[in-house]
């Protein structure tokens, strides 16, 4: 069989082995710690810098035409990166290589935090990691302020309204988790409309059997929390976070709220996405095979959009209608991954962890240090506190 096209004839790189991408895209999912920053750094060194695959213009151009979509950016990158190399079966070989060796680990350190019994250490380190994870929100939400705002533009009305989308992602985050998307999707056609005039109505075929399907509970309703995960996940995977929690904590009771912290702070100390946090709630829903599902449900969609939406970004990016909506929508969504920390932060049970949400705070909001060391930091000091007396 011969080797399929190159996404980009005439411009586009040559094609690249198979063997080549799945080495070289599994070593960036085995070290990539530190989420998205990492990895994008990490894949710019591998396409641009050393090999020179693509131009420092065509990686560009490829991290702003995912930043367009919902969904966790840099798996989307890794796909793309590898689209453009080797085609559709570059961007599966890729993709999978990029997010396998995470899954590994974080399935594997699920079953360990979430078993019958964990050894004391397990549960401390869990207890003290928990706790630092509100800091995590507002440290990933300023991270997004400069750039959310500079896309706003600099007149008044329309900075007025990124302010207003703002607030209501951060107020939906707090107080209706579950109707989240709404609020997302509503700044978005909001600034649409204030744009460049209203879209006309969407059809209405199929808005019911999923949530019918969901409701049911069961292998259902988790393929269906995972699958907004992936899909509605604008401005990163912090911004489900209040959704995940009240479907995995309160709506289908699969975890404790102090699981629950756990499963994020596991999936910002992991290497690869960010997102593989919803394997562990796939895992204490399910086992194994709920793991495995949730992360296929999670990451289906990244796949779908870049092989789908690859050879259109160019127009997309574009397109003025999808620019107004991702500064409405982008704007809640940071609004939004702010006020995660509120639900995160009332869900912790000790008092003692307030302490270590506090030096969290300082260490990633004052100090602008790493968040991979800080949480380390935080599971240590649980340690130390549960084996010192504190309650557990």
């Amino acid at each position: 069989m011969s080797d399929p096209p190159v996404p980009d004839p005439g411009t586009g790189p040559a094609p690249v082995a198979l063997t080549t991408i799945a080495l070289e895209w599994g070593r960036i999912g085995c070290i990539g710690f530190g989420g998205p920053p990492t990895h994008i750094a990490l894949l710019r060194r591998l396409c641009v810098q050393r090999h020179r695959w693509l131009t420092p213009a065509e990686f560009e151009d490829g991290v702003a035409a995912v930043n367009l979509l919902p969904g966790p950016a840099s798996t989307q990158l890794a796909i793309y990166a590898a689209w453009r190399l080797r085609g559709p079966a570059g961007a599966v070989v890729g993709g999978l290589c990029f997010i396998v060796p995470g899954l590994v680990v974080i399935l594997g350190l699920a079953a360990l935090f979430l078993a019958s019994h964990p050894p004391l250490a397990v549960t401390a380190a869990a207890l003290g990691a928990g706790a630092a994870v509100p800091a995590v929100a507002v440290h990933a939400a300023g991270g997004l302020v400069p750039a959310g705002w500079g896309r706003a533009g600099r007149a008044g009305p329309a900075r007025a309204r990124w302010v207003l989308y703002a607030l209501a992602g951060g107020a939906s985050a707090a107080l209706i988790g579950p109707w989240l998307v709404l609020t997302l999707a509503a700044s978005g056609l909001v600034e649409v409309t204030a744009r460049t005039g209203p879209l006309p109505g969407p059809g209405r075929r199929g808005a019911v059997l999923v949530p019918a399907v969901a409701a049911g509970g069961g292998l259902g309703a988790l393929a269906w929390v995972a699958l907004k995960v992936g899909a509605l996940s604008y401005g990163g995977g912090f911004v489900i976070v209040p959704l995940m929690q009240h479907d995995a904590v309160h709506t289908y009771h699969w975890m404790s709220s102090a699981q629950f912290l756990s499963a994020v702070a596991l999936g910002q100390v992991t290497p690869g996405p960010v997102v593989q946090t919803v394997a562990v709630v796939g895992y204490a829903a399910g086992g194994l095979g709920g793991g495995l599902l949730a992360s296929l449900c999670a990451f289906s969609p990244s796949f779908l959009f870049v092989l789908g939406g690859g050879p259109h970004f160019d127009q997309i990016r574009s397109n003025p209608r999808v620019q107004a909506f991702l500064t409405g929508a982008g704007a809640a969504a940071i609004g939004a991954i702010a006020g995660s920390a509120i639900p995160l932060a009332l869900a912790l049970g000790h008092l003692w962890q307030a302490g270590v949400l506090v030096l969290g705070l300082l260490w990633l909001v004052v100090l602008r240090r790493g968040v991979v060391p800080g949480l380390l930091g935080a599971a240590g000091l649980g340690v130390v506190a549960v084996l010192a007396g504190a309650p557990h």
